[in-house]
């Protein structure tokens, strides 16, 4: 007899899922579900460290997701066209202006569309702010020396930054204002001024005499090339990120990948697209309208480039003048040569540090450990007089503007920033070097006498002083000091020869590795673990350095 059980006056049947979970069971079955199941897990797995440092990536591609939904947007309503074309829109001030299209299509985005304006902004705030970010992600790649394990990211990250200036120069173009066009007529004389080539290169961004074709050559760049070049960087940097495990400072545990950095790098991701949005809807920029319409005749005083290629111009207001001469039958600008070279050689050594540094002190160990930028002070010092130099270059960009706002002459001003750009990234070298070894040996003085705290004793023999408290036990590996890195030795080649390459080296290796305290052996104990009394018989040794500590410290 078939047995039949009744609850509650029902008959006995298996519940019925909902929609919702029969079709969560199936994406989880499926072997896209089983594959992002997989992928959890081994996140689960990642250790990420929780450093400020790390954040400037997901800034960047908070900027990118920016920038692709808005320039989806602005390409409906934009018209790629140098055609003229007459204004009669919602600005009364330029109702009837005679202008090209795609001035008159920017005006119509921003007057007559709803939320056009805002969406105008947000892409043009976010191709300012992107730069900033690779910048800042590059210096902490630099400083922290991260390249180690993969030079090659580096490179990549290095063209994702001339990728966003690329895009960044195309679409300032792009409105055809007055400001756009005296910026065009400024690199228009640039290549003109490029002896052999310069011609050709006018006609090929040109395509004839100015403004030309500009708009429409320019166009396709920066909606097809420039985004295209983006995605596949990205891409390339996530997928090198993707084959290793994350390097951490020495000590720092780092947390879970998911889901601990998973929800802070989204809610980041989340805080700087709502400031985008919330500059956009608040703060002005590129107001077109009030420079008005681009004139081939004419220029805009006091016209500024967007801060991310000021360094370029600042780099030509620098030379002095009268720097040309006449060779083969042609005059040979150095006022444009001399800039072009200089800003070119020093990209090209920011992209290749990484290699000469392998080349100078060996590949090292491959640990995955971050350096602190204290304990390399070489390394440190080359960074800081790198960005004094292009800090130099950039402020010279605008030396017009510091001489009319601080009533400055002009001439005054530009001499300023050429002993800048000359004697400041020794300076800084210097100087960052000695501070580096200052902070060293304060991490040194830390592990071996303990921290303050506060405390106030008196010693036996009537003398006060303060008392010392062990470091703990998790961040004494952090202040450890410079990691040992095996010397470089001079060896003869087969004929018996050293060759000039092998002493250049070696005395490049000497000057990376010269004035760097010894670090401190692993598990070393403090004063205080060896027994010194702290609190109640702290000795004179523990709070003060000896001459010997300081000997061996300078």
């Amino acid at each position: 007899m078939r047995r039949i059980l009744i609850e509650g006056g029902g008959h006995g049947r298996r519940p019925q899922r909902s929609l919702t979970e029969s079709v969560a069971r199936a994406a989880r079955e499926s072997g896209a579900g089983r594959r992002l199941a997989a992928a959890r897990a081994r996140l689960a797995d990642r250790r990420v460290s929780l450093h400020w440092s790390n954040l400037f990536g997901v800034v960047a591609l908070a900027c990118v997701v920016v920038l692709f939904v808005t320039g989806l947007l602005l390409m409906f309503w934009y018209a790629p066209s140098s055609q003229r074309a007459v204004y009669e829109g919602s600005y009364a001030p330029l109702v009837g202006q005679e202008a090209s299209a795609a001035y008159v299509s920017i005006l119509h985005t921003s007057f007559d569309i709803g939320g056009g304006l805002l969406v105008r902004q947000a892409h043009h705030w976010a191709a300012l702010l992107l730069p900033a970010a690779i910048i800042l992600q590059l210096a902490v790649t630099f400083f922290t020396a991260a390249f180690r394990r993969r030079r090659g990211s580096w490179l990549v990250l290095f063209g994702l930054l001339i990728v966003a200036l690329a895009g960044g120069w195309s679409g300032y173009a792009l409105p055809d204002d007055m400001l756009s066009g005296t910026g065009l007529r400024i690199f228009q004389g640039i290549l003109l001024g490029i002896p052999v080539a310069g011609t050709w290169l006018s006609w090929l961004f040109f395509g004839g005499g100015f403004p030309g074709r500009i708009i429409e050559n320019l166009y396709p760049v920066h909606i097809a090339v420039v985004p295209a070049l983006l995605i596949g960087l990205v891409w390339l940097l996530a997928r090198g990120s993707s084959r290793r495990e994350p390097a951490r400072y020495p000590g720092d545990a780092g947390v879970p990948a998911y889901p601990d950095d998973a929800v802070r790098a989204g809610g980041l991701f989340a805080i700087v697209t709502g400031l985008l949005v919330l500059m956009a809807a608040t703060v002005t920029v590129a107001p077109v309208w009030l420079s008005g319409p681009s004139s081939p005749g004419d220029a805009s005083a006091g016209s500024q480039p967007d801060w991310y290629t000021g360094f370029l111009d600042g780099a030509l207001r620098l030379v002095p003048p009268g720097w040309e001469f006449v060779w083969l039958g042609r005059t040979w600008t150095l006022a444009i040569l001399i800039p072009l070279a200089v800003v070119g050689a020093f990209l090209l050594a920011v992209a290749a540090y990484p290699f000469f540094e392998q080349w100078v002190r060996g590949p090292g160990r491959d640990d995955g450990l971050l350096d602190r930028p204290r304990n390399e002070p070489t390394r440190t010092g080359l960074g800081v007089a790198g960005l004094v130099f292009y800090g130099a270059l950039w402020g010279a960009g605008s030396a017009d503007l510091v001489a009319t706002q601080f009533g400055i002459g002009l001439e005054d001003v530009v001499h300023a920033f050429q002993a800048l750009v000359v004697l400041g990234p020794v300076a800084a070298f210097v100087l960052t070097r000695r501070v580096c070894l200052a902070l060293q040996k304060k991490d040194r003085d830390l592990l071996l006498h303990g921290y303050e705290t506060g405390r106030i004793v008196r010693l036996p023999g009537g003398e006060y002083v303060e008392a010392h408290a062990p470091v703990p036990t998790e961040q004494r590996q952090r202040l450890a000091g410079p990691r040992s890195v095996p010397p470089v030795v001079i060896r003869p080649d087969e004929s018996g020869r050293i060759r000039p390459w092998t002493r250049l080296r070696a005395r490049l290796a000497r000057t990376y590795l010269e004035d760097r305290i010894v670090a401190l052996p692993p598990g070393l104990p403090s004063r205080q673990d060896r027994g010194t009394p702290d609190a109640s018989g702290t000795g004179e040794d523990e709070i003060h350095e000896t001459s010997a500590g300081r000997a061996g410290a300078a």
